[in-house]
């Protein structure tokens, strides 16, 4: 009984912080210049946030079409396991 409950509270957990970050990354910017604050030597100076939200999404899409290849490929090798399982 206490698995089941931990679990659901673990992806609650992760959920409501999967959907805090998405609004965090879809709010609009602050008003102004806000690279102004930073120098040029800075590690922040040369970060181009249009880059990086295009390498996000990359990387996020190549993440889905792994994941939906890899629900394929199992969803397939369990019904072919239960196709033997029937036939015997």
């Amino acid at each position: 009984m206490k698995g089941w409950r931990t679990k659901f509270i673990f992806l609650l957990i992760v959920y409501f912080a999967g959907f805090a970050t998405a609004i965090y990354m879809l709010a609009p910017a602050p008003e102004g210049d806000v690279h102004q604050s930073f120098d040029k030597n800075s590690a922040l100076a040369g970060f181009q946030s249009e880059e990086f939200a295009k390498s996000f999404n990359t990387g996020i899409h190549k993440c889905l079409a792994f994941g939906k290849d890899a629900a394929w490929r199992t969803a397939e090798f369990i019904r072919e396991k239960l196709k033997e399982m029937r036939e015997t």
